[in-house]
Formats: C-alpha cells, sequence, structure tokens
C-alpha cells in the first residue's frame, strides 16, 4: 500500500475517531436533584429519655389502731378532699375509756381546785370518802375479773370479756392508789404540798384524757391530701391492721416523669428545663418543666434521675404507664443548618454531604455533625451558610458528576428521556452508523 492509500486511509478515519469521542461525552449523565441552601438558624440541644408516671403526691392511709371496719365512705375513684372522713373503725370500747377518762379528769381538776381553797381536814375527810369508794370499786372489778377467769378456763366466756376485765380491775387498781397517795399525803404534808399534789393528780388526769380522746380519734381515717382513691384493700366489717395500709389516696392534677439519664446528658440539665412528654401508644405530646435533677448518681445504674413535671387537667395522664420525655437542655443561636436529608454516609463511615457549585457539579465534603433536631442538624465544619447542599438524589452519586438542579415535583426534562431512534437496550439503527 502506498504512502498516498495510507493518508487517505488516515483522513477517513479521523471523522470517525471524532464522532466516537462525542458520543461518548453526550453520553455522560446528568443527574436530576433537589438542592438547599446552608443557612444560619437557632437548634436546641434536646435530650430524651424513658420514664415513668408518678403522682404529684400520694398518701397510704395506715390505722394506728387495729378493729374492724365500721363504715367505708368512699370507694375507689372517688375524688375526695382534705380532711374529709373516709372511713370509721369500730370504737364504741375507746369511746367508752375516753368518757371514762374525761370524768376521772373532771374530778381530779376539781379536787386541785378545791385543794386551794379549803383546809386540810375537809380534804382528809373528803379524800378518805373517796379512798373508801375506789377500794370497793377496786374489790368489784377484782371480783368480777376472778369470775371471767373462771368462766374462760371453762370455756364459757370468751377471751375478749377477759380482757375488758382486766382492764377495767387495772383501772380501778391505779384510781385507789392515787387516792391512797392523797389522802397519805394530806396526812403527813402541808398544804402547799398538797396543793401540788393535787395539780400533778390533775395533770396525769387529763394526759390520760387526751390519750384516750387521741386513740378514739385515730379508728376516723381522713384524707391528709386533695385527690381521687386508687385503692381501698379491704370491705366493711373486715379487720383493719394497724401499720396496713387502708386506702390509697393520690392526687393527680398534676403527675411527674422520672426518668433516669446518663451523667454526661444530665450534667446539661437544670431545674426549670422546658420539656415534652410523650405517651408510648402515640398520645398528643404534653409541656412540663424539669422540677428535680438529682445530686446524686444511683450507683447501679451510674445514671442521674431527673423530674419532669405537667399539668393533668381530667386525669388522663395514668400514673404507672411508661412515657418518652424530651428535655430542652438549651438552645444554640447562629448554628450552620441543613435538614437531616442532605447527610450521607461515606465508604469510610464518615458523614458527607454533596455541595453543588456554580459549575452544576456534585462535590463531595466532609462534614463534622453537631446538634440534631427531627427537622435539622448542626454542622461543626464542612460547609459555610449559603451553600448548596443536595437533599433529594445524593444517593449514590460520585464526586464530580454533572447534575441538573430541580424544584420538589418537577418532571424530567425532555433531554433525560431516551431519544426515539434509540432502542431500550441502548442500540443505534443500523442506518445510524
Amino acid at each position: 500500500m502506498t504512502k498516498k492509500t495510507h493518508l487517505a486511509l488516515a483522513l477517513c478515519l479521523l471523522p470517525l475517531a471524532a464522532c466516537s469521542k462525542k458520543e461518548e461525552k453526550e453520553a455522560e449523565p446528568i443527574v436530576p436533584v433537589q438542592v438547599t441552601a446552608v443557612r444560619l438558624d437557632s437548634i436546641r440541644r434536646i435530650i430524651s429519655a424513658d420514664g415513668v408516671l408518678f403522682p404529684l403526691n400520694q398518701a397510704g392511709l395506715t390505722p394506728k389502731v387495729s378493729a374492724p371496719v365500721r363504715k367505708f365512705y368512699v370507694n375507689r375513684g372517688d375524688h375526695v378532699r382534705q380532711g374529709q372522713l373516709l372511713a370509721v373503725l369500730e370504737n364504741r370500747d375507746l369511746a367508752a375509756a375516753a368518757r371514762e377518762s374525761k370524768g376521772q379528769y373532771e374530778q381530779a381538776d376539781a379536787n386541785y381546785k378545791s385543794t386551794a381553797d379549803v383546809t386540810i381536814p375537809e380534804e382528809v375527810t373528803k379524800a378518805q370518802s373517796e379512798l373508801r369508794s375506789a377500794k370497793e370499786t377496786l374489790d368489784a372489778a377484782q371480783k368480777l375479773l376472778e369470775n371471767r377467769e373462771k368462766l374462760f378456763r371453762e370455756g364459757a366466756l370468751a377471751r375478749k370479756q377477759v380482757d375488758e376485765a382486766q382492764v377495767a380491775s387495772a383501772q380501778a387498781r391505779s384510781q385507789y392508789e392515787q387516792v391512797q397517795q392523797h389522802l397519805s399525803a394530806l396526812q403527813s404534808v402541808g398544804k402547799q404540798q398538797q396543793i401540788r399534789g393535787a395539780a400533778a393528780q390533775a395533770d396525769a388526769a387529763e394526759a390520760h384524757f387526751q390519750g384516750a380522746e387521741a386513740q378514739l380519734g385515730y379508728t376516723e381515717i381522713r384524707s391528709p391530701i386533695t385527690g381521687v382513691i386508687t385503692d381501698r384493700a379491704i370491705y366493711e366489717g373486715e379487720m383493719a391492721s394497724a401499720g396496713t395500709p387502708l386506702l390509697t389516696v393520690m392526687d393527680v392534677s398534676r403527675v411527674v416523669v422520672r426518668a433516669n439519664i446518663p451523667q454526661n446528658q444530665a450534667r446539661l440539665l437544670k431545674v426549670g428545663n422546658d420539656a415534652t412528654v410523650n405517651q408510648t401508644d402515640g398520645a398528643d405530646q404534653v409541656a412540663g418543666k424539669v422540677i428535680v435533677v438529682s445530686p446524686a448518681v444511683d450507683a447501679n445504674s451510674t445514671t442521674l434521675q431527673v423530674w419532669v413535671q405537667m399539668a393533668n387537667p381530667g386525669g388522663h395522664l395514668k400514673p404507672g404507664v411508661s412515657v418518652h420525655t424530651s428535655i430542652v437542655a438549651e438552645t444554640l443561636t447562629n448554628a450552620i443548618i441543613v435538614p437531616p436529608a442532605a447527610l450521607l454516609p461515606s465508604a469510610e463511615g464518615e458523614t458527607v454531604l454533596m455541595v453543588v457549585g456554580a459549575d452544576s457539579v456534585a462535590h463531595e465534603r466532609k462534614v463534622e455533625v453537631g446538634v440534631r433536631e427531627p427537622d435539622k442538624v448542626q454542622i461543626l465544619s464542612g460547609v459555610k451558610p449559603e451553600e448548596k447542599v443536595i437533599i433529594v438524589g445524593g444517593v449514590g452519586l460520585e464526586d464530580g458528576n454533572k447534575v441538573r438542579i430541580e424544584k420538589p415535583g418537577q418532571k424530567p426534562a425532555e433531554d433525560e428521556k431516551p431519544a426515539a431512534s434509540e432502542k431500550p437496550g441502548g442500540e443505534q439503527k443500523p442506518d445510524e452508523k
């Protein structure tokens, strides 16, 4: 083949090579994307945790005496006010003891007053009469006790009646000894000592009376708070035991979330921080505030307990249920903000953004992420305000790819559709070769 022939062949192949390069260049894809501008905005540092609802206040009413319940005035679910009478225990024996103590007190008080005004002989005579009366009462009480003990041993009498006789005998003996001492004092000391002794007896009788009244008062169960009855352990007629809760009253007008939060997060919180609370069933959010940040760390979980209080109109929030709370620890201003959709993972496990420049080329940027909210993310480094970042179409996009910015809902441009002369497999018609 001659030199001229080679030259002519080369000139013929040049257009084909140029066409091939042009086709390759035109085949480079242009990816449609949606972008948004990086902006300066405020963002909240939110600390979230799960917790349990507790009532604002609660009282377990425990009787101080053991006795059957004579009457309940409330049931579960009833609303009660502070000081309201809720139940009465059987108290006839205590009422009788209180009346007896009252009589003894009035007698001792009258004795004291007369002692200051009468002569010693008159007091001695009176004391002797009282001593005889007290002796007769003691003898009668002792005889009654002996008879009841005998009947009890024979199985003809209940133990309770023996106990009552023992109490009456002990009280009669005490009264007898007091009168006996009083008479001895009158016979051996002067009037001043007699007056002091009478005053002491009056004081002792008054204290005994007050104790009996207190015992009687313990049989009336009253609510110490305003709230709702959430538990009633027994029925009327059953025995209420001292030290065992009889009724439970909860104040649910306000409720408290108790959440355990890691130390590194809890140190950012303080009393007064705003918070929101969601029930696990997806109910509406309820606003609240932090009222307690525990000063001590739980040794088992190494967390701090934080209390969030909120209003509970209608009692819709039930104590005992699990909830999720989000607490605003602080608000950052002039932060660099992007939408969460702009964040992409890199092959190295880092977080990146795809930034679109004026040349419509996507450029990958590694970024450092700060505070997050559901609809925005703080960027500490990597981008600047007003730069455009891809929020749709960035997945799988490579650094340096050409892109075309579209508005949300915009249809693909005509030049993105396959040409009518192209087959689905990308082959060209023979006449185009």
